[in-house]
């Protein structure tokens, strides 16, 4: 398998009460999530609050990810920043690392124009490691449409992938025409059965943090075309799923954490816990994810990693 492909869970990153950074307690949830089946871990991704930290914490938290991943987990660490100069930077130090691969948004300081998208590529490009870009039109103003990642296809050799967070479902296949070369990863938690059944051989996850088996279960029934068994549990897990493509995200991973027995943990400025009312959506909705059973008597599919899903 790649680095990028798999379930690679963008890990939500632990704070103590007085909200410095845990680092033994995040080496800890790397291993308790490769045991459980993950493929891989996103450190410095959004749901790790990469925006808030310093950059003493952001290079330890990569290198206590690397650490503590057993062979077989690969890490593949967000390095976006304001512009080029940062990422090159920041990919630089994941390469120090160990790091397998890099997660890269566009430049996130303005609305940068096509050419000025393909120049930032380009430039961390050099440093060498693989690149997935991340589109995330949302957050960044920038979308990578299918013409744009054809482009970033062509004349960056060094991005092999993208992780894709539009939410339109019918990306998959426009990508798959105009950018062939390029893996799709699932980017948003409640798309990811559609983007599966269109040939995604990966998803970089947020809700793994808390259920890391069903999602698993889900991931390889999903790839391995086992519908009659992965549309059941894609419908219960789907309403704790839809929180990770809203702007609460972190705050309601970081609760479903603590409610099955992991440790969340409280989340930096600017963002505030969760009013009463959301939190008690997010708690229903993992109870009814939780009540899910898997049938006793399924195999769990793993399909080669260069399968597509035969429906």
């Amino acid at each position: 398998m790649q680095p990028w492909h798999g379930v690679v869970v963008a890990t939500a990153l632990p704070y103590r009460a007085d909200l410095s950074v845990d680092l033994d307690r995040y080496a800890a949830h790397v291993s308790w999530l490769a045991a459980a089946g993950c493929h891989g871990v996103t450190p410095n991704g959004s749901l790790g609050e990469y925006q808030v930290l310093t950059d003493a914490e952001r290079a330890d938290v990569v290198r206590v990810a690397v650490a503590a991943a057993p062979p077989g987990c690969a890490v593949v660490p967000g390095v976006s920043g304001y512009g080029a100069t940062q990422a090159r930077r920041w990919t630089e130090q994941a390469a120090e690392a160990g790091a397998a691969a890099v997660l890269l948004l566009p430049p996130n300081a303005y609305r940068a124009g096509p050419d000025e998208v393909l120049a930032h590529y380009a430039e961390v490009g050099r440093v060498g490691l693989p690149i997935v870009a991340y589109n995330n039109p949302y957050d960044t103003r920038v979308d990578l449409t299918p013409e744009l990642l054809g482009r970033i296809a062509d004349e960056v050799p060094a991005v092999v992938a993208v992780k894709e967070f539009s939410g339109d479902v019918r990306r998959i296949f426009q990508l798959r025409e105009r950018a062939p070369r390029l893996d799709v990863l699932a980017g948003a938690d409640d798309v990811l059965l559609e983007l599966l059944v269109g040939g995604a051989v990966g998803w970089i996850a947020g809700f793994p943090n808390a259920l890391p088996e069903l999602s698993v279960a889900l991931y390889e029934l999903g790839r391995a075309g086992r519908l009659d068994v992965a549309l059941p549990l894609y419908r219960a897990l789907h309403p704790i799923f839809r929180w990770d493509s809203r702007h609460t995200f972190i705050q309601a991973i970081k609760l479903a954490m603590d409610a099955v027995g992991r440790y969340g943990g409280p989340v930096r400025l600017p963002r505030l816990p969760l009013p009463d009312a959301e939190a008690d959506a997010v708690r229903a909705d993992l109870a009814t994810a939780l009540a899910y059973r898997l049938p006793a008597d399924l195999p769990t599919p793993r399909p080669a990693a260069d399968s597509r899903p035969v429906v």
